[in-house]
């Protein structure tokens, strides 16, 4: 017996097969698009979502060869923070507006202003509100498209539209509801989300990770996907959330990092409900549990950009070996890029600074610099991002930070996670299968809807680390200065990049 865990990421549905030992059986991915029609947009077609996640399943049964009667349950892991707005008969009113658009800040700042001022809200919520969060974006719907806004029935997020569409149901789960205003001890909308002028009738009802929604699949919807009609369909999760449960770090003070397209530094807590420097308390898919996240917003798509445009005839060479072959480029570069720094904020950055201005910049470069010095030097900067938000952790949240596992793609990169061990100079583990820990925990999540599993803290026994990184304390001497060095640049040109980008950004 299987369940079907669709990870819905930022570029694509990665539907995976699991068994009821949590195995992974198999994978199949379908690609969407991401369209910007502005700077600072950045939106997604609803409907390729869904045609990802039929193809992505049909994918599935076709490679295995499995009855779809032994199918008994799917779930959605998917990309947070998404606004889709949807009229009662469920048709998409406009595009999601998705977790890296920024285009809000003007929206941001009044609602600030409205109650108290940037100073007393920040005071009061722990960090102000940017033009990236949900809140700014479902204004900027009301204010710039009434139309839009007046013929919304709900607002659903990428999870909550995903169920939709396979069983008739509009709900928003737990976890992903926390993006857009959740009191994390009622387990209800945050009431205070009426002083935005936000309409709280747009907003649906809330179920948990682990429900089963309505009927399960419907009769179109199992045909679409190739499945049994009334295959059960739970709550899911958001991805940071599913990656906490996949990576088995889920007790009180675990931390986890997530390196894919983005990255995050998530730490499971009992209690701790404080927004501060950019990490938020969200919920957890274990309703009893909440987690403090800080979302990097480039991490693997910088390394994209940097192959793309600096090792393109070497991809045509090696292929899917590229990176391997980066790997063994950095290794010939000394530790610290010989002073070079770059900054990660290619699309500006939530944590450990909010900013929607924010850019990527390539600081103290000279003639003996090579291309290879700014390939090392972009991991490394997104090295310094992670220690920034692990500091702050210990700072704000008092957590030992002593160590944590690394899932994700960017895992499986040995020179990068040696760089990010000498960084923060903490000893950590990488799971097997480290790209399909989302997912797994998505699993984990609906074999406890189904009873299969008893709790959350029963998750640690599907995961298995196969390997360690110890940091060096030499290179470490090396980045602790130059880590002092990536702050201050931050600091130095912030002004810079709000009069360099504030009105780029807003505009449309």
């Amino acid at each position: 017996m299987y369940i079907i865990s669709h990870d819905m990421g930022t570029s694509s549905d990665k539907a995976v097969l699991v068994d009821f030992n949590g195995k992974i059986i198999d994978t199949a991915v379908a690609p969407y698009k991401t369209y910007y029609p502005y700077p600072a947009w950045v939106e997604q077609n609803p409907d390729e979502y869904w045609e990802g996640v039929t193809s992505a399943s049909r994918q599935l049964l076709s490679k295995t060869g499995i009855d779809p009667a032994e199918v008994k349950g799917v779930i959605f892991a998917t990309q947070a923070m998404g606004i889709i707005p949807v009229d009662g008969s469920g048709n998409v009113l406009y595009p999601n507006i998705t977790w890296v658009d920024g285009r809000a800040q003007k929206q941001a700042d009044a609602i600030m202003k409205k109650l108290g001022g940037k100073k007393f809200f920040t005071l009061l919520a722990g960090t102000p509100i940017m033009g990236k969060d949900v809140i700014a974006k479902l204004i900027w719907i009301k204010e710039e498209r009434p139309d839009v806004y007046h013929r919304t029935k709900y607002f659903l997020d990428v999870n909550g539209y995903l169920k939709y569409k396979c069983t008739g149901e509009m709900v928003a789960e737990l976890s992903g509801a926390s993006s857009y205003g959740l009191d994390l001890k009622k387990k209800t909308w945050l009431s205070v989300l009426r002083l935005t002028g936000m309409d709280m009738n747009k907003l649906p009802p809330l179920v948990r990770s682990t429900d089963k929604i309505g009927k399960g699949l419907t009769k179109e919807a199992a045909e679409a996907m190739g499945l049994l009609i009334g295959t059960p369909v739970f709550g899911g999760c958001d991805d940071v959330q599913s990656a906490a449960i996949g990576s088995g770090m889920t007790n009180d003070g675990d931390i986890h990092i997530y390196l894919g397209t983005s990255a995050w530094v998530c730490a499971t807590s009992k209690n701790q409900t404080k927004f501060k420097n950019g990490a938020a308390a969200i919920q957890s898919a274990d309703p009893e549990m909440n987690l403090i996240t800080g979302i990097t917003e480039a991490a693997g798509s910088n390394i994209e950009w940097l192959m793309k445009q600096f090792f393109s005839k070497e991809h045509e060479k090696y292929g899917d070996g590229i990176f391997k072959y980066m790997d063994e480029q950095i290794t010939r570069i000394p530790p610290g890029s010989d002073n070079l720094i770059c900054t990660p904020w290619m699309l500006g950055e939530r944590c450990p600074v909010s900013s929607t201005t924010t850019r990527a910049t390539l600081f103290n470069i000279n003639q003996e610099h090579t291309r290879e010095h700014l390939m090392r030097a972009v991991y490394e900067g997104i090295g310094y991002n992670l220690k920034w938000i692990l500091d702050n952790y210990k700072k704000d949240y008092k957590l030992s930070c002593a160590s944590f596992r690394v899932i994700g793609g960017g895992a499986l990169d040995e020179a990068w996670m040696q760089i990010i061990a000498d960084i923060t100079d903490t000893e950590f583990g990488v799971l097997d299968n480290p790209r399909n820990a989302g997912a797994l925990g998505g699993a984990i999540i609906a074999l406890i809807g189904l009873g299969v599993v008893k709790s959350f803290s029963d998750a640690n026994k599907f995961v298995k680390v196969t390997k360690t990184y110890i940091p060096n304390t030499h290179n470490h001497q090396i980045y602790k200065k130059l880590f002092e060095s990536y702050k201050d640049v931050y600091y130095g040109l912030k002004k810079a990049y709000e009069r360099a980008n504030a009105e780029r950004f807003t505009s449309r």
